[in-house]
């Protein structure tokens, strides 16, 4: 069903409940396992509700729930602002923000769930509600990291920044020099400032060979960040690079060059763990895994958390975690060769997934309990167990008063068998 209003939303809620068909939602469409489509159900299709409009005084934008990441960007630029996004911007804003939202200015403005100023929503029962920090205010709490399983967000509110344009780029070190380039990171993202933000990773490199992957984003005043001598540029002298290309450029540009890496219609799949530092053991695990790529598409990164993501009392979304870490996504992609599988489960004995298993399972030992919600699945539901922590309860409640049927299930949560209580909304 293509949606261009909230009243068709509403409508399409109701058609499912009094007619008992499974219901789901596509906003960006941007999900490994599918979950936008359900098999013999009705589709929520947003995607024709895709308006930015932007209030350049008070810095913030309104964005309709089947917005992606570039949209609101490329607006925002048009005012001399930006959003905080992921790396991507063909992800939904809306699924990405719900979900929590690692990115390149989560340092110096949180996640993108901190940045989350309010929503309209269709609950389960086709009811329309606005709810920000004053109204419905434990529904606000649970919509900022407890992912889309609580109604349609038909139009969500975001803070922006005046941050347009950022130093950043590509740096690749053969892999020869991983153990040198890892450890002498690692000291200087401990202590790195709330403007810089690196994901770092192994990515298969021109020649097909594997790399080590930087890609620096510098925030704050572009004439220090682009400096010789500056944060960024010292990223491209821990070793020798086989590429190092940074330097000022437009938000909008930096989503479009990831979106360039991972083209739609190859088949793929993801896992993620949690780590709070690249020891030496888990940078030889990765580095193992980077050699052993099945496949020229596939990567794997961490995403620094850290700065003012950090900041925000644990209780205080439902996010679940706020210490400082590294998000690690497992990511294998190969292409399809015409076949139908499942995007997200694929063939469960092709080589690629074998691959993305096996080193799924060799990071455990290493990693934290839980998980980034966006990146788990049914395959995992140890971690979904665990990837709100002490907000799981909480979380469980606004659930069950708002939608006490689980009509929505957009990302995983957690199974309680005690009695989750009730909130208000």
């Amino acid at each position: 069903m293509r949606c261009a209003t909230t009243a068709d939303v509403q409508a399409g809620v109701r058609a499912s409940r009094n007619h008992g068909v499974p219901m789901s939602v596509r906003g960006g469409g941007h999900d490994f396992w599918g979950r936008a489509f359900r098999p013999n159900g009705l589709v929520l299709d947003l995607t024709d509700m895709r308006e930015v409009q932007v209030d350049a005084t008070h810095r913030h934008a309104t964005v309709g729930g089947g917005a992606l990441s570039s949209d609101v960007v490329s607006a925002a630029e048009r005012a001399g602002l930006t959003a905080v996004t992921g790396t991507a911007g063909s992800v939904g804003m809306v699924g990405l923000t719900l979900g929590g939202g690692y990115g390149p200015l989560l340092g110096r403005f949180g996640l993108a769930a901190d940045n989350l100023l309010g929503a309209e929503v269709v609950l389960a029962d086709g009811s329309r509600v606005n709810t920000d920090a004053e109204h419905h205010p434990d529904l606000f709490w649970a919509l900022r990291g407890g992912g889309g399983n609580f109604g349609v967000v038909t139009s969500a509110r975001i803070r922006l920044h005046p941050v347009p344009t950022v130093v950043s780029g590509t740096i690749l070190y053969p892999i020869a020099q991983s153990a040198g380039i890892l450890a002498d990171l690692g000291e200087i993202l401990q202590d790195s400032p709330d403007e810089l933000t690196v994901d770092v990773g192994f990515l298969p490199g021109p020649d097909g060979k594997p790399t080590v992957y930087l890609a620096p984003t510098w925030s704050g005043d572009l004439k220090a960040g682009n400096a010789e001598n500056g944060p960024v540029r010292a990223l491209a002298r821990l070793g020798t690079p086989v590429l190092a290309e940074v330097g000022p450029v437009d938000r909008s540009a930096t989503l479009a060059a990831t979106d360039a890496m991972f083209p739609p219609g190859r088949m793929g799949a993801i896992r993620t763990r949690t780590v709070l530092s690249v020891s030496s053991a888990i940078a030889t695990v990765l580095e193992r895994a980077a050699q052993e790529f099945t496949s020229p598409f596939s990567a794997i990164v961490w995403h620094q958390f850290h700065g003012a993501a950090t900041r925000p009392p644990l209780g205080s979304t439902a996010f679940g975690r706020r210490e400082p870490h590294l998000m690690v996504e497992l990511i294998s992609m190969w292409e399809s060769g015409g076949s139908n599988s499942h995007v997200g489960r694929g063939d469960g004995g092709s080589p690629h997934l074998r691959w993305l298993e096996e080193l799924h399972a060799a990071l455990e030992p290493f990693s934290s309990p839980g998980g980034y919600v966006n990146f788990l699945g049914p395959e995992t539901p140890d971690q979904v167990a665990n990837s709100y922590g002490p907000n799981t309860q909480r979380l469980l409640a606004v659930k069950s008063a708002v939608d006490p049927d689980a009509v929505f299930a957009a990302t995983p949560l957690p199974i309680d068998t005690a009695d989750a209580g009730s909130a208000p909304v």
